[in-house]
């Protein structure tokens, strides 16, 4: 499996990105030593790509089969998209508060301790629908890992589209959410520009 081993701050400096929007708190000191020079419409719409790759731990080939998925949807395909890597299992795990970090989300998906309407599944990109309902199994619920996680993620806000019950690790798709309730700071019609080459 084909790991991105660059420092986390490292690369959200290239980026232009916040931290935050990982669910790390740490901010570099560090200055970008970068020339003024202007960047080409290409480089513009690639660092959109490649944010929104970083974001949502994605790599390149399972990113553009969400982008094909995505253009045969009806709607825009941009939109789409979005809602495609929103709709993730390791990345409502985020959303619902039961893991610091997208990749410690995927970590606690791949160590079998999720359930999806009942059922164990340790897929990180498994696309949950509107109405399924997430849990951490019962016997990894009472696990310190999680009690550490819920001090630190309480006060984050969930967002409209999901429900949570943190008191017992549980929670509630109550519909697959639209562009304007994602707060990742991606451009999408850049990428739909790149991609339709």
């Amino acid at each position: 499996m084909a790991i991105n081993r660059v420092p986390v701050l490292k690369r959200c400096r290239s980026l232009g990105l916040d931290p935050i929007y990982l669910g790390i708190d740490k901010k570099s000191n560090r200055q970008l030593k970068r020339a003024n020079r202007k960047i080409s419409e290409y480089g513009l719409q690639l660092r959109e790509k490649q944010k929104a790759k970083f974001i949502y731990g994605v790599l390149e080939k399972p990113f553009h089969n969400y982008y094909l998925k995505a253009d045969r949807m009806k709607g825009m395909t941009g939109e789409n998209l979005m809602t495609i890597l929103e709709s993730r299992l390791d990345n409502v795990i985020f959303r619902l508060g039961f893991a610091r970090t997208r990749k410690e989300a995927r970590q606690v998906v791949g160590h079998k301790h999720v359930m999806v309407n009942g059922k164990q599944v340790n897929i990180p990109s498994y696309l949950v629908k509107a109405g399924d309902t997430i849990e951490i199994k019962e016997k990894c619920k009472g696990f310190q890992r999680y009690k550490d996680i819920l001090e630190v993620t309480a006060g984050r806000l969930v967002p409209e589209w999901l429900d949570v019950d943190q008191n017992n690790l549980a929670g509630t798709v109550k519909e697959l959410p639209g562009r304007e309730a994602i707060d990742v700071p991606v451009d999408e019609m850049l990428i739909v520009e790149l991609y339709s080459k």
